[in-house]
């Protein structure tokens, strides 16, 4: 590959490239808004207009309730993994409180379980289905029982496959739980609709969808009762106390906005790529696995295992190659343990060890696909020359 040839970027579902109109809209903020929102004069009060605007903004294009007494809440915080934390934290309150996560969860959520475990709190694990599908069984009910909150994403970060977040949420209300989803990889790439999943809080970043970093949120039901994590202001209710960054609410709000009035365009383009992608692949190695093929998937997520290649090896190569693309969660980029999503769907051992994730965006285009196909087709034949 000449040394003047782009990158192909295939590492949307870790960060994504953010789209110019938003920072259009983040230059406009700084601009207009040089004050602190808490601030009572009047530039402050018309950046704290500002701030509401994009935070109302952003509740009714996630299907939240913005009006009335009962509006639910958006929370903004500093990204999916504080968001995440903030839910787990502040919403399992009694010191017994138990707590269900899926065994498919981000590491923030497994992190903050972990630290609810060494407080003397009850986790529990909701298995997965060899397609990467929550297991909704009997078994459930019993992990439902003592628990006070369950966690699941919405759709996974490393394999794509989307959840039954919604029948989920009915089995816990029924239980008695509260139910908590991270939708950050979903948001900007499926329909979501806070109020039609049933969930209480749900988690959601901006710059999965092109929007800027820095900046997540919590979205909470009104009548839940959320403890903060952060203490010594007012702000946000005092849940999240701290001077809010209004360009970066701003910055969020268009990229939302963007990403919902464009949806159905971009979710189908990035699918006929993907799809495209794992065609021509599977054609080349027809050993090749797509791993939860057979389960819904986000339209731009594509988990392939080379069964034999070492997974980091591999990512390490298609680097050296133009192509990026990851082992799975940036967050827990360059472990060398095996990825608990694919252990937890009981995949054989050589697909876990050879499964690398490329993930497309919205502005990902054909001759990107078709080259990266190339450069993954010598990389993969290069190393297996080496065996």
């Amino acid at each position: 590959m000449p040394a003047t040839a782009p990158t192909v970027y295939l590492d949307h579902n870790s960060t994504t490239p953010i789209d110019p109109r938003v920072v259009e809209a983040i230059v406009r903020a700084w601009r207009d808004s040089g004050a602190n929102p808490a601030s009572q004069h009047g530039p402050g009060r018309a950046a704290r207009r500002m701030l509401q605007e994009a935070r109302e903004g952003i509740a009714e294009l996630l299907g939240a309730k913005t009006g009335g007494m009962d509006a639910d809440r958006v929370i903004f915080t500093s990204g999916g993994t504080e968001a995440n934390n903030l839910a787990l934290r502040g919403l399992v309150k009694e010191p017994t409180g138990g707590v269900a996560i899926s065994a498919i969860e981000h590491p923030s959520i497994r992190g903050a379980a972990d630290e609810l475990r060494r407080s003397g709190r009850r986790v529990r694990t909701i298995p997965v289905e060899p397609t990467g599908e929550i297991s909704l069984g009997p078994g459930l009910t019993d992990v439902l029982t003592d628990s006070q909150l369950v966690s699941a994403m919405l759709a996974s970060n490393e394999t794509g496959v989307i959840q039954p977040i919604a029948a989920l949420a009915d089995r816990a209300r029924a239980a008695g739980a509260l139910t908590h989803t991270d939708a950050v990889q979903a948001v900007g790439k499926i329909p979501v609709h806070f109020r039609d999943l049933g969930v209480d809080a749900l988690t959601f970043a901006p710059h999965k969808l092109h929007g800027p970093l820095g900046i997540g949120a919590l979205v909470v039901r009104h009548e839940v009762k959320l403890e903060p994590q952060v203490f010594g202001g007012f702000q946000q209710e005092a849940l999240r106390p701290g001077t809010e960054n209004v360009a970066l609410a701003v910055g969020f709000h268009e990229a939302m906005r963007l990403a919902i009035d464009e949806l159905s365009h971009r979710a189908a383009r990035m699918q006929e790529l993907r799809d495209e992608l794992e065609r021509t692949l599977g054609g080349e190695f027809p050993e090749l696995v797509v791993v939860g093929r057979s389960a819904p998937r986000l339209p731009n997520t594509s988990c392939l295992a080379f069964p034999g290649l070492n997974r980091q090896a591999l990512v390490m190569a298609l680097d050296l190659a133009g192509v990026a693309c990851s082992t799975g969660s940036a967050c827990a980029s360059g472990s060398s343990e095996p990825s608990p999503v694919l252990v937890a769907m009981g995949l054989p051992q050589p697909v876990i060890e050879g499964a690398i994730r490329l993930s497309l965006g919205a502005f990902t285009a054909d001759d990107e696909i078709a080259e990266a196909v190339r450069r993954i087709s010598n990389v993969v034949k290069h190393l297996r020359s080496l065996k």
